[in-house]
């Protein structure tokens, strides 16, 4: 398989852990009488700071919508540098290194704070990166093999 494979497979992945993430939406799993009791007093406790008017409620929504955005915007961001992996696999290599490194910690955090799928999402996700940025790596000195030193 080459890095441009793998790529496309961590996009989709990573369309797929968007959409499930937006479809948990409002991400409140919990619905028995202490859980529905934090929620409303999350949406009932207002408060004003740095111009802000709300509700610890509206801040938990809210970076729950930007996850979603960030997560899409990846998605896509992962389908374009395949894309160029295809031309110059090398060249990708920093891209991809820095999307592993924050797909590695995302599942570490979902390990810690969160539930199963997010762990096996996010853990696939770094799989398919690792792999990408292997191959890029061989690929590129197939490329480009080291000219031989002449006397």
């Amino acid at each position: 398989m080459k890095a441009f494979h793998s790529l496309r497979i961590a996009a989709v992945v990573t369309l797929l852990y968007c959409a499930g993430h937006t479809a948990g939406m409002p991400w409140t799993p919990y619905t028995d009488a202490e859980g529905t009791s934090v929620l409303d007093a999350m949406k009932s406790h207002h408060f004003a700071a740095q111009g802000f008017k709300g509700a610890y409620w509206d801040i938990y929504f809210g970076f729950g919508i930007v996850i979603s955005l960030y997560m899409l915007v990846l998605a896509v961001a992962l389908w374009q540098v395949a894309a160029l992996a295809k031309a110059e696999p090398a060249r990708v290599r920093p891209v991809v290194a820095t999307f592993l490194i924050a797909f590695i910690i995302n599942t570490a955090l979902a390990w810690k704070y969160f539930f199963v799928v997010p762990v096996v999402m996010s853990g696939v996700i770094a799989m398919c990166l690792g792999a990408a940025f292997v191959q890029a790596g061989r690929e590129g000195r197939l490329q480009h093999p080291p000219r031989p030193i002449s006397l």
